[in-house]
């Protein structure tokens, strides 16, 4: 296809062409595969699995839960190719429903995208303070502070590279692919060559372990039904972000098959090379006191298990490949604010909408790093020795519910269309029934664990109920809801109409 196909396609959907379209099919596959970043979620998240059903939250958590995304991943890959906008799903509920379901959508994907670059900039920064405590061999103190400073600067050179190369961007996500499949390489041999001794086969698949403190142990009910499905929460994080495809559709040639191929690839590649750079973590982790000491942190298998120059590269490798991850998370989150925006839906919206010379959203840019900095206040407080603060797990979990209930609503709208439904030329066929369904149930519960408290000392009334530890994810993700809600009835009812025409015709063939 064409650019000039592209944009008579783009116009047939109510769109002028307005951003640049420079990207390679590789290049829009390359961001969510950046986004995903299994250098990222694997590394900041282990902790998660690891107190929530130990090893076997991993080696089968991970696959299991990766299959179910990879269906939700083909369910949106088939209205990717049908609506190729930078709207993404937005446009898609508004298309398939009603107003009311493009506001939902949008702000629900807007809030997540935001959440999301809020975690991984903030898992960039913990990183690069520990790197830069080993490297300066503790001058450099790695405090929360200091992380928090680490986390301000790392969104700030985000914003100025999204802002000032457009083509830069495209650049680096082709580099960003390459750095995750060498860096999680290098990574999984030194994990196999350097330790001394290994786990056993035994361990990594069948070995429990329960350090939420909740239910009697690593055994009952409570530990299956609850804890373990909770440890989920590291496959369900790191594999999202991927709806990038479609918000970069518009600057992709070729994009309504070249999006829709983007997406559900990325899923099932970051699958693969997170399962075995996972097995390589479990299967160092040879001093199981020690990683529970530190509560679940995944650095305390590289400093147990490796000499420390060689722990010191596997966390710089990982804070590389998270600064990509974040960059990525950044332009996504853009696109989404200009296109939502572009629509009137965001208060100021005229603002977030213009594109300056190179054709940039420069306003969403810099609004959507700002929120992701007040979000992620909180992380300045922690639990006494937590290496992970409990709020920037609060972060991931609005990030996952937001994200994954904006999937939702599209996904549901098109079962629900059915055989009406006109599909591009990436289709799933028949087969959208039976796959439509198990992606809107495994959302609907996966949103239900994940407002749930991550520890006794986290639910109000408990005896060791401290702030801290709560997860505030309900609360925020509910006061939005509301919100957004109140919003609609009392006011955007009345002059939301969903996606507006920017174009009065479609260019002639």
């Amino acid at each position: 296809m064409t650019t000039e196909e592209d944009s008579r396609r783009l116009a047939e959907l109510g769109y002028k062409q307005e951003l640049a379209r420079t990207w390679s099919g590789f290049s829009n596959f390359a961001i969510s595969f950046s986004i995903i970043s299994i250098l990222a979620g694997c590394f900041t998240t282990f902790g998660q699995a690891w107190n929530n059903g130990g090893p076997i939250a991993i080696s089968w958590g991970w696959p299991l839960i990766s299959l179910f995304i990879l269906i939700i991943g083909f369910c949106m890959a088939e209205l990717v190719s049908a609506y190729p906008t930078a709207g993404g799903i937005y446009w898609w509920a508004a298309k398939l429903g009603k107003p009311i379901h493009g506001w939902f959508t949008g702000w629900l994907n807007l809030i997540g995208l935001i959440a999301v670059t809020a975690s991984v900039d903030y898992g960039c920064a913990t990183f690069l303070n520990i790197t830069l405590t080993r490297l300066t061999g503790g001058a450099w103190e790695g405090t929360l502070p200091q992380a928090f400073l680490l986390f301000v600067i790392v969104l700030a050179l985000h914003a100025l590279i999204n802002i000032y190369s457009h083509r830069l961007i495209s650049l680096l996500q082709n580099i960003s692919v390459w750095w995750h499949v060498a860096g999680a390489a290098i990574v999984v041999a030194i994990l196999v060559l350097a330790p001394a001794q290994h786990q056993s086969v035994g361990f990594v698949f069948t070995e429990t372990i329960n350090n939420s403190g909740f239910g009697d142990g690593d055994g009952g009910l409570p530990f299956w039904l609850y804890v373990l499905p909770l440890g989920f929460l590291l496959t369900q994080y790191t594999i999202t972000g991927f709806d990038a495809c479609a918000h970069v559709s518009e600057e992709t040639q070729g994009a309504s098959k070249a999006a829709a191929r983007g997406l559900w690839q990325s899923i099932f590649y970051s699958a693969i090379g997170g399962w075995i750079l996972l097995l390589a973590f479990l299967f160092a982790a040879t001093n199981v006191d020690e990683i529970n000491a530190q509560g679940g942190f995944v650095g305390a298998i590289f400093t147990t298990a490796l000499s420390s120059p060689l722990a010191t590269a596997v966390f710089a490798i990982s804070t590389i490949g998270q600064f990509f991850c974040g960059m990525s998370c950044v332009t996504s989150m853009s696109r989404m604010t200009y296109a939502f925006s572009r629509d009137g839906a965001v208060p100021g919206w005229r603002l977030w909408s213009k594109v300056d010379r190179n054709r940039t959203p420069v306003n969403a840019i810099l609004a959507g790093c700002a929120v992701a900095a007040l979000i992620t206040l909180p992380a300045l407080y922690a639990p006494a020795g937590l290496t992970t603060p409990v709020a920037f797990y609060a972060v991931v979990s609005i990030a996952v519910i937001g994200l994954y209930l904006a999937f939702l609503i599209p996904i549901w709208l098109r079962l629900r269309m059915g055989d009406r439904f006109e599909p591009g030329p990436w289709t799933l066929g028949r087969r959208y029934k039976v796959l439509c369904w198990i992606a809107c149930v495994e959302i609907a519960i996966v949103c239900v664990y994940f407002v749930m408290p991550f520890s006794p000392a986290g639910v109000p009334g408990s005896p060791d109920f401290t702030w801290t530890s709560v997860n505030y994810a309900p609360i925020a993700v509910g006061v939005v809801l509301v919100g957004i809600a109140l919003w609609w009835a009392l006011s955007a009812k009345h002059w939301f109409t969903g996606p507006r025409r920017t174009v009065d015709e479609v260019p002639a063939e």
